[in-house]
């Protein structure tokens, strides 16, 4: 065989293998698998996190209790500035039968710790480290905070930014009856 019949030969099987490897790629993400998105009144998926101080979490062992479920990063402005108005806010609806649970999305636990340090915050905080709850959530941007009602039903799901009335707003909207 010649030069170049063996040349053309190998470019064939190079174009082959990256057209099959094209017609794949353009299937699976045809037929991957989407998560539904959550709308008000739906179930909220149940999970299970562990805080920074060892505490596990799971949604269903707050069923009677309001949860607002805040997802969060540390290089996000929009969440530095509404952390004190959400940590006011707490310490006020927690005896209400209100709860808050901040997931940060998968950055480092000390990066995580210093943070909620510095901001003194003092409600739970877990990291979402494999991002499975922000996924199950179908979260973006952040912040976004799910309202979740005692019986485990989506009531409001916000993107960005809060003020202080509209945390007192939304937390009052899920405390038990």
């Amino acid at each position: 065989m010649d030069k170049k019949k063996k040349r053309s030969l190998t470019r064939g099987i190079i174009l082959a293998v990256l057209a099959i490897a094209i017609g794949y790629t353009v299937y699976s993400s045809v037929t991957k698998e989407k998560v539904e998105v959550l709308r008000k009144g739906d179930d909220a998926p149940d999970f299970e996190v562990t805080d920074l101080n060892g505490e596990v979490h799971r949604l269903s062992d707050y069923k009677g209790q309001g949860v607002f479920l805040n997802f969060w990063g540390t290089w996000c402005e929009p969440c530095k500035r509404e952390f004190p108005a959400i940590e006011r806010q707490y310490k006020n609806f927690e005896a209400q039968g209100v709860q808050v649970l901040a997931l940060n999305i998968a950055q480092s636990e000390l990066e995580v710790k210093n943070y909620v340090e510095s901001m003194s915050m003092t409600f739970p905080v877990a990291i979402d480290k494999t991002k499975s709850v922000m996924t199950a959530y179908n979260v973006n941007p952040l912040p976004t905070t799910i309202l979740i009602t005692p019986e485990g039903k989506v009531e409001k799901i916000i993107t960005g930014e809060m003020s202080e009335s509209q945390i007192v707003a939304n937390l009052e909207s899920i405390k038990p009856e």
